[in-house]
Protein backbone atom coordinates (compact mmCIF):
# COMPACT_ATOMS: atom_id res chain seq x y z
CA UNK A 1 0.00 0.00 0.00
CA UNK A 2 1.25 3.34 -1.13
CA UNK A 3 1.69 6.09 1.76
CA UNK A 4 2.50 5.95 5.50
CA UNK A 5 -0.02 5.34 7.93
CA UNK A 6 -1.34 7.20 10.44
CA UNK A 7 -4.26 5.93 13.19
CA UNK A 8 -7.12 8.04 14.60
CA UNK A 9 -8.30 7.21 18.27
CA UNK A 10 -11.91 7.02 19.32
CA UNK A 11 -13.13 6.13 22.75
CA UNK A 12 -16.27 6.51 25.08
CA UNK A 13 -14.70 5.82 28.35
CA UNK A 14 -12.76 9.11 27.92
CA UNK A 15 -15.68 11.09 28.74
CA UNK A 16 -16.43 9.13 31.55
CA UNK A 17 -13.01 9.13 32.92
CA UNK A 18 -13.15 13.30 32.67
CA UNK A 19 -16.71 13.35 34.71
CA UNK A 20 -15.30 10.70 37.35
CA UNK A 21 -11.95 13.36 37.62
CA UNK A 22 -14.67 16.46 37.90
CA UNK A 23 -17.08 14.49 40.48
CA UNK A 24 -14.12 13.65 43.13
CA UNK A 25 -12.90 17.52 43.37
CA UNK A 26 -16.65 18.19 43.79
CA UNK A 27 -17.82 15.66 46.23
CA UNK A 28 -14.08 16.67 48.07
CA UNK A 29 -15.70 20.31 48.45
CA UNK A 30 -19.09 19.12 49.60
CA UNK A 31 -17.40 17.02 52.10
CA UNK A 32 -15.36 19.43 53.75
CA UNK A 33 -18.37 22.04 53.26
CA UNK A 34 -20.41 19.63 55.16
CA UNK A 35 -17.80 19.77 57.97
CA UNK A 36 -17.80 23.93 57.96
CA UNK A 37 -21.33 24.36 58.91
CA UNK A 38 -21.47 21.17 61.05
CA UNK A 39 -18.44 21.35 63.18
CA UNK A 40 -19.09 22.71 66.16
CA UNK A 41 -21.45 19.72 66.80
CA UNK A 42 -18.88 17.14 66.05
CA UNK A 43 -17.54 15.20 69.96
CA UNK A 44 -14.29 14.97 68.71
CA UNK A 45 -13.87 17.40 65.43
CA UNK A 46 -9.84 17.49 65.48
CA UNK A 47 -10.33 13.40 63.97
CA UNK A 48 -12.77 14.54 61.41
CA UNK A 49 -10.05 17.48 60.13
CA UNK A 50 -7.66 15.00 60.07
CA UNK A 51 -9.36 12.76 57.88
CA UNK A 52 -10.99 15.67 55.25
CA UNK A 53 -7.31 16.77 54.49
CA UNK A 54 -6.16 13.25 54.13
CA UNK A 55 -8.48 12.65 52.17
CA UNK A 56 -8.41 16.63 50.14
CA UNK A 57 -4.62 16.04 49.62
CA UNK A 58 -5.43 12.48 48.17
CA UNK A 59 -7.68 13.42 45.70
CA UNK A 60 -5.94 16.41 44.28
CA UNK A 61 -2.35 14.71 44.03
CA UNK A 62 -4.60 11.27 42.54
CA UNK A 63 -5.93 13.17 39.61
CA UNK A 64 -3.67 12.32 37.05
CA UNK A 65 -4.84 8.62 38.21
CA UNK A 66 -8.47 8.83 37.00
CA UNK A 67 -7.09 10.30 33.88
CA UNK A 68 -7.30 7.13 32.15
CA UNK A 69 -7.80 3.28 32.54
CA UNK A 70 -3.93 2.59 32.09
CA UNK A 71 -3.04 4.94 35.29
CA UNK A 72 -6.03 3.87 36.89
CA UNK A 73 -4.35 0.84 38.44
CA UNK A 74 -5.61 -1.75 41.04
CA UNK A 75 -3.32 -0.73 43.60
CA UNK A 76 -4.62 2.81 43.55
CA UNK A 77 -8.25 1.34 43.30
CA UNK A 78 -7.42 -0.66 46.28
CA UNK A 79 -5.74 2.59 48.20
CA UNK A 80 -8.47 4.74 47.10
CA UNK A 81 -11.37 2.47 48.76
CA UNK A 82 -9.18 1.98 51.34
CA UNK A 83 -9.57 5.66 51.80
CA UNK A 84 -13.37 6.06 52.00
CA UNK A 85 -13.91 2.90 53.82
CA UNK A 86 -11.61 4.09 56.67
CA UNK A 87 -13.52 7.74 56.57
CA UNK A 88 -17.07 5.64 57.14
CA UNK A 89 -15.69 3.79 59.75
CA UNK A 90 -14.05 6.90 61.66
CA UNK A 91 -17.39 8.80 61.68
CA UNK A 92 -18.77 7.37 65.03
CA UNK A 93 -15.27 8.26 66.48
CA UNK A 94 -15.39 12.08 64.93
CA UNK A 95 -19.67 12.57 65.80
CA UNK A 96 -21.21 9.67 68.00
CA UNK A 97 -24.50 11.60 66.72
CA UNK A 98 -24.42 10.52 63.44
CA UNK A 99 -25.25 7.16 64.24
CA UNK A 100 -28.59 8.27 66.39
CA UNK A 101 -29.41 11.10 63.66
CA UNK A 102 -28.65 9.30 60.65
CA UNK A 103 -26.27 12.05 59.36
CA UNK A 104 -23.57 11.75 56.69
CA UNK A 105 -20.43 9.88 56.86
CA UNK A 106 -16.96 11.96 56.88
CA UNK A 107 -16.09 11.21 53.31
CA UNK A 108 -20.22 11.67 52.34
CA UNK A 109 -20.86 11.24 48.65
CA UNK A 110 -16.91 11.59 48.18
CA UNK A 111 -17.07 7.43 48.68
CA UNK A 112 -19.05 7.26 45.19
CA UNK A 113 -16.09 7.99 43.51
CA UNK A 114 -14.20 5.22 44.33
CA UNK A 115 -16.80 2.30 43.52
CA UNK A 116 -17.17 4.13 40.28
CA UNK A 117 -13.64 3.92 39.32
CA UNK A 118 -14.23 0.36 40.12
CA UNK A 119 -17.01 0.28 37.49
CA UNK A 120 -15.39 1.79 34.97
CA UNK A 121 -12.33 -0.32 35.30
CA UNK A 122 -13.25 -3.61 35.32
CA UNK A 123 -17.08 -3.47 34.85
CA UNK A 124 -19.92 -4.32 36.83
CA UNK A 125 -18.37 -7.25 38.25
CA UNK A 126 -15.59 -4.81 39.89
CA UNK A 127 -18.74 -2.42 40.93
CA UNK A 128 -19.93 -4.84 42.66
CA UNK A 129 -17.38 -6.11 44.82
CA UNK A 130 -16.69 -2.58 45.53
CA UNK A 131 -20.01 -1.41 46.93
CA UNK A 132 -20.75 -4.57 48.70
CA UNK A 133 -17.46 -3.43 50.88
CA UNK A 134 -19.42 -0.28 50.86
CA UNK A 135 -22.28 -1.19 52.08
CA UNK A 136 -20.63 -3.06 54.92
CA UNK A 137 -18.66 -0.01 56.26
CA UNK A 138 -22.01 1.37 56.22
CA UNK A 139 -23.97 -1.08 57.82
CA UNK A 140 -21.41 -1.50 60.91
CA UNK A 141 -20.74 2.22 61.07
CA UNK A 142 -24.41 2.81 61.89
CA UNK A 143 -24.67 0.06 64.44
CA UNK A 144 -28.14 -0.43 63.69
CA UNK A 145 -29.10 0.17 60.26
CA UNK A 146 -32.18 2.07 59.04
CA UNK A 147 -34.75 2.38 56.66
CA UNK A 148 -32.52 4.99 54.96
CA UNK A 149 -29.54 3.30 55.51
CA UNK A 150 -30.74 0.16 53.24
CA UNK A 151 -32.07 2.64 50.72
CA UNK A 152 -28.79 4.37 50.46
CA UNK A 153 -26.81 1.34 50.56
CA UNK A 154 -29.28 0.05 47.63
CA UNK A 155 -29.35 3.01 45.37
CA UNK A 156 -24.80 2.77 45.47
CA UNK A 157 -24.80 -0.56 44.38
CA UNK A 158 -27.36 -0.64 41.94
CA UNK A 159 -26.20 2.96 40.33
CA UNK A 160 -22.76 1.37 40.29
CA UNK A 161 -23.19 -1.74 38.89
CA UNK A 162 -25.68 -0.24 36.14
CA UNK A 163 -22.63 1.85 35.12
CA UNK A 164 -20.07 -1.07 35.06
CA UNK A 165 -22.45 -2.96 32.64
CA UNK A 166 -22.58 -0.04 30.42
CA UNK A 167 -19.22 0.17 30.36
CA UNK A 168 -18.68 -3.08 28.95
CA UNK A 169 -21.36 -2.94 26.42
CA UNK A 170 -19.48 0.14 25.01
CA UNK A 171 -16.02 -1.84 24.77
CA UNK A 172 -17.73 -4.56 23.54
CA UNK A 173 -19.33 -2.12 20.95
CA UNK A 174 -15.86 -0.78 20.27
CA UNK A 175 -14.22 -4.38 19.62
CA UNK A 176 -17.13 -4.55 17.31
CA UNK A 177 -16.33 -1.90 15.45
CA UNK A 178 -12.57 -2.51 15.10
CA UNK A 179 -13.30 -5.60 13.63
CA UNK A 180 -15.86 -4.02 11.23
CA UNK A 181 -13.29 -1.21 10.26
CA UNK A 182 -10.39 -4.13 10.04
CA UNK A 183 -13.04 -5.96 7.41
CA UNK A 184 -13.79 -3.12 5.22
CA UNK A 185 -9.73 -1.59 5.39
CA UNK A 186 -9.22 -5.26 4.27
CA UNK A 187 -11.66 -5.36 1.74
CA UNK A 188 -10.67 -1.92 -0.01
CA UNK A 189 -6.92 -3.52 -0.32
CA UNK A 190 -8.08 -6.67 -2.03
CA UNK A 191 -10.07 -4.65 -4.15
CA UNK A 192 -7.07 -2.38 -5.18
CA UNK A 193 -4.47 -5.49 -5.48
CA UNK A 194 -7.19 -7.05 -7.43
CA UNK A 195 -7.55 -4.34 -9.91
CA UNK A 196 -4.04 -4.10 -10.56
CA UNK A 197 -3.61 -7.19 -10.93
CA UNK A 198 -6.65 -7.74 -13.06
CA UNK A 199 -5.09 -4.76 -15.63
CA UNK A 200 -1.69 -6.41 -15.66
CA UNK A 201 -1.53 -10.24 -14.55
CA UNK A 202 -4.30 -11.35 -15.62
CA UNK A 203 -5.03 -9.99 -19.19
CA UNK A 204 -1.75 -11.40 -20.15
CA UNK A 205 -2.18 -15.09 -19.14
CA UNK A 206 -5.62 -14.85 -20.46
CA UNK A 207 -4.02 -13.18 -24.13
CA UNK A 208 -1.41 -16.04 -23.89
CA UNK A 209 -3.95 -18.40 -23.13
CA UNK A 210 -5.60 -17.59 -26.75
CA UNK A 211 -3.01 -17.38 -28.92
CA UNK A 212 -1.33 -20.15 -27.57
CA UNK A 213 -4.45 -22.37 -28.19
CA UNK A 214 -4.81 -20.31 -32.24
CA UNK A 215 -0.74 -21.25 -32.57
CA UNK A 216 -1.04 -24.93 -31.85
CA UNK A 217 1.79 -27.39 -30.92
CA UNK A 218 3.82 -26.37 -27.62
CA UNK A 219 2.30 -23.07 -27.69
CA UNK A 220 -1.13 -24.80 -26.85
CA UNK A 221 0.61 -26.60 -23.91
CA UNK A 222 1.95 -23.20 -22.73
CA UNK A 223 -1.85 -21.79 -23.21
CA UNK A 224 -3.14 -24.35 -21.53
CA UNK A 225 -0.75 -23.65 -18.03
CA UNK A 226 -1.29 -19.94 -18.81
CA UNK A 227 -5.17 -20.74 -18.40
CA UNK A 228 -5.22 -22.91 -15.45
CA UNK A 229 -2.73 -20.07 -13.44
CA UNK A 230 -5.47 -17.28 -14.69
CA UNK A 231 -8.21 -19.54 -13.01
CA UNK A 232 -5.94 -19.97 -10.03
CA UNK A 233 -5.12 -16.46 -9.56
CA UNK A 234 -8.98 -15.33 -10.06
CA UNK A 235 -9.71 -17.83 -7.34
CA UNK A 236 -6.79 -15.88 -4.99
CA UNK A 237 -8.07 -12.84 -5.85
CA UNK A 238 -11.66 -13.47 -4.77
CA UNK A 239 -11.09 -15.07 -2.07
CA UNK A 240 -9.57 -12.32 -0.40
CA UNK A 241 -6.30 -14.11 0.73
CA UNK A 242 -4.04 -10.70 0.71
CA UNK A 243 -2.99 -8.25 3.22
CA UNK A 244 -5.04 -6.23 5.55
CA UNK A 245 -4.81 -2.58 7.08
CA UNK A 246 -3.86 -2.60 10.18
CA UNK A 247 -6.92 -1.60 12.63
CA UNK A 248 -6.62 -2.50 15.93
CA UNK A 249 -7.98 -1.65 19.35
CA UNK A 250 -5.57 0.19 21.97
CA UNK A 251 -6.16 -1.78 25.02
CA UNK A 252 -4.87 1.18 27.45
CA UNK A 253 -7.58 3.32 26.24
CA UNK A 254 -10.24 0.91 25.40
CA UNK A 255 -9.94 3.11 21.84
CA UNK A 256 -10.58 2.07 18.52
CA UNK A 257 -7.66 2.93 16.22
CA UNK A 258 -8.58 3.32 12.14
CA UNK A 259 -6.12 3.39 9.74
CA UNK A 260 -6.47 5.98 7.40
CA UNK A 261 -3.81 6.29 4.45
CA UNK A 262 -1.51 9.20 4.52
CA UNK A 263 1.09 10.27 1.40
CA UNK A 264 4.23 9.70 1.76
CA UNK A 265 6.92 11.30 -0.48
CA UNK A 266 6.33 9.56 -3.37
CA UNK A 267 2.81 10.40 -3.69
CA UNK A 268 2.67 13.99 -2.21
CA UNK A 269 2.06 14.66 -5.72
CA UNK A 270 -1.24 13.17 -5.63
CA UNK A 271 -3.18 16.63 -4.86
CA UNK A 272 -1.86 18.35 -7.68
CA UNK A 273 -4.09 18.67 -10.63
CA UNK A 274 -3.31 17.23 -14.05
CA UNK A 275 -5.15 17.85 -17.40
CA UNK A 276 -7.04 14.30 -17.74
CA UNK A 277 -6.86 14.64 -21.44
CA UNK A 278 -3.10 13.65 -21.54
CA UNK A 279 -4.06 10.43 -19.62
CA UNK A 280 -7.10 9.85 -22.14
CA UNK A 281 -4.73 10.88 -25.73
CA UNK A 282 -2.89 7.39 -25.63
CA UNK A 283 -6.36 5.58 -25.93
CA UNK A 284 -6.84 7.12 -29.35
CA UNK A 285 -6.43 5.10 -32.00
CA UNK A 286 -7.70 4.29 -35.76
CA UNK A 287 -10.88 2.56 -34.02
CA UNK A 288 -11.04 4.82 -31.13
CA UNK A 289 -12.47 8.34 -31.16
CA UNK A 290 -11.61 10.76 -28.20
CA UNK A 291 -13.53 14.28 -28.08
CA UNK A 292 -12.66 16.41 -25.73
CA UNK A 293 -12.98 19.67 -24.07
CA UNK A 294 -10.70 22.72 -25.79
CA UNK A 295 -9.60 23.36 -22.36
CA UNK A 296 -7.63 21.61 -19.90
CA UNK A 297 -9.57 19.25 -17.45
CA UNK A 298 -8.00 19.35 -14.38
CA UNK A 299 -8.41 17.27 -11.56
CA UNK A 300 -6.32 15.70 -8.74
CA UNK A 301 -3.31 13.37 -10.11
CA UNK A 302 -4.77 9.83 -8.11
CA UNK A 303 -8.67 11.09 -9.53
CA UNK A 304 -7.40 11.48 -12.56
CA UNK A 305 -5.02 8.36 -12.80
CA UNK A 306 -8.09 6.31 -11.61
CA UNK A 307 -10.71 7.72 -14.24
CA UNK A 308 -8.43 6.96 -17.03
CA UNK A 309 -7.75 3.54 -15.69
CA UNK A 310 -11.42 2.90 -15.68
CA UNK A 311 -11.70 4.12 -19.03
CA UNK A 312 -9.33 1.95 -20.44
CA UNK A 313 -10.54 -0.91 -19.01
CA UNK A 314 -13.48 -0.41 -20.62
CA UNK A 315 -11.96 -0.06 -24.06
CA UNK A 316 -10.07 -3.81 -22.84
CA UNK A 317 -13.65 -5.44 -22.73
CA UNK A 318 -14.57 -3.62 -25.73
CA UNK A 319 -11.49 -4.88 -27.46
CA UNK A 320 -11.87 -8.30 -25.75
CA UNK A 321 -15.58 -8.90 -26.49
CA UNK A 322 -16.85 -6.70 -28.96
CA UNK A 323 -14.68 -8.11 -31.66
CA UNK A 324 -11.79 -6.57 -33.66
CA UNK A 325 -13.64 -4.93 -36.16
CA UNK A 326 -15.75 -3.01 -33.05
CA UNK A 327 -15.44 0.78 -32.52
CA UNK A 328 -15.26 2.87 -29.50
CA UNK A 329 -15.82 6.52 -28.78
CA UNK A 330 -14.61 8.48 -25.69
CA UNK A 331 -16.82 11.62 -24.51
CA UNK A 332 -14.82 13.97 -22.31
CA UNK A 333 -17.52 16.66 -20.35
CA UNK A 334 -15.88 19.19 -18.19
CA UNK A 335 -18.83 20.10 -15.80
CA UNK A 336 -18.29 22.77 -12.70
CA UNK A 337 -19.35 20.39 -9.96
CA UNK A 338 -18.19 16.89 -11.99
CA UNK A 339 -16.12 15.43 -15.00
CA UNK A 340 -18.18 12.73 -17.26
CA UNK A 341 -16.07 9.93 -19.43
CA UNK A 342 -18.33 8.23 -21.46
CA UNK A 343 -16.93 5.62 -23.19
CA UNK A 344 -19.29 3.54 -26.36
CA UNK A 345 -18.95 0.72 -28.41
CA UNK A 346 -21.07 -0.47 -31.60
CA UNK A 347 -20.15 -4.12 -30.13
CA UNK A 348 -22.93 -6.81 -30.12
CA UNK A 349 -24.18 -5.59 -26.38
CA UNK A 350 -23.63 -7.62 -22.86
CA UNK A 351 -26.62 -10.37 -22.76
CA UNK A 352 -28.61 -9.92 -19.89
CA UNK A 353 -27.24 -11.43 -16.22
CA UNK A 354 -23.96 -12.00 -18.24
CA UNK A 355 -22.25 -9.56 -15.66
CA UNK A 356 -23.55 -10.98 -12.58
CA UNK A 357 -22.32 -14.69 -14.36
CA UNK A 358 -18.62 -13.32 -14.32
CA UNK A 359 -18.60 -11.86 -11.20
CA UNK A 360 -19.78 -15.58 -9.90
CA UNK A 361 -16.72 -17.13 -11.99
CA UNK A 362 -14.06 -14.73 -10.73
CA UNK A 363 -13.97 -12.47 -13.73
CA UNK A 364 -14.63 -9.27 -12.07
CA UNK A 365 -13.21 -6.73 -14.44
CA UNK A 366 -16.07 -4.43 -14.51
CA UNK A 367 -16.83 -5.10 -10.42
CA UNK A 368 -13.17 -3.86 -9.84
CA UNK A 369 -11.19 -2.24 -12.59
CA UNK A 370 -14.58 0.16 -13.16
CA UNK A 371 -16.85 0.47 -10.14
CA UNK A 372 -14.31 -0.18 -8.09
CA UNK A 373 -12.16 2.17 -8.72
CA UNK A 374 -14.86 5.26 -9.42
CA UNK A 375 -16.02 4.22 -5.63
CA UNK A 376 -12.46 5.10 -4.60
CA UNK A 377 -12.19 8.67 -5.39
CA UNK A 378 -15.71 9.55 -4.70
CA UNK A 379 -17.76 8.74 -8.28
CA UNK A 380 -19.92 6.44 -9.78
CA UNK A 381 -19.57 3.84 -12.37
CA UNK A 382 -23.15 3.55 -14.97
CA UNK A 383 -23.07 0.38 -17.69
CA UNK A 384 -26.30 0.42 -19.98
CA UNK A 385 -25.97 -2.52 -22.89
CA UNK A 386 -28.61 -3.13 -25.10
CA UNK A 387 -27.86 -6.40 -26.89
CA UNK A 388 -26.98 -5.54 -30.63
CA UNK A 389 -27.12 -2.07 -29.59
CA UNK A 390 -23.30 -1.72 -28.19
CA UNK A 391 -22.22 -0.98 -24.40
CA UNK A 392 -21.81 2.67 -22.50
CA UNK A 393 -19.97 3.24 -19.66
CA UNK A 394 -20.71 6.38 -18.05
CA UNK A 395 -18.19 7.43 -15.22
CA UNK A 396 -18.66 10.23 -13.18
CA UNK A 397 -16.20 11.96 -10.82
CA UNK A 398 -17.38 14.89 -8.54
CA UNK A 399 -15.38 17.99 -8.62
CA UNK A 400 -13.63 18.29 -5.18
CA UNK A 401 -12.75 15.00 -4.82
CA UNK A 402 -9.13 14.77 -3.06
CA UNK A 403 -8.66 11.29 -5.61
CA UNK A 404 -8.37 8.68 -2.56
CA UNK A 405 -10.28 7.05 0.40
CA UNK A 406 -9.79 6.49 3.82
CA UNK A 407 -9.05 3.11 4.63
Amino acid sequence: MAGRERVVRMSVELPLWRALTAYRVLTMGYAVLLFVFAGDKYERPWVAVAFLAVMAGWTLATLPRVANAAACTRRFLGADLAVALTGILLTPLADAQAQQIDGPTLPSIWTAGSVLAFAIKGGWRWAGFASSLVAVANIIERGEPSRDTFHNVLLVWVASIAIGYVVEVARASERTLARALEIEAATRERERLARDIHDGVLQVLAMVQRRGTAIGGEAAELGRMAGEQEVALRTLVAGGLVPASRVSEDETQGAVVRVVDEPDDESAGDERPVDLRTLLAPRAGSRVTLSEPGAPVLLPALAARELAAAAGAALDNVRRHAGADARAWILVEDWPDEVIVTVRDDGPGIPEGRLAQAEGEGRLGVALSIRGRLRDIGGTAELISVPGQGTEVELKVPRGTRGKAER
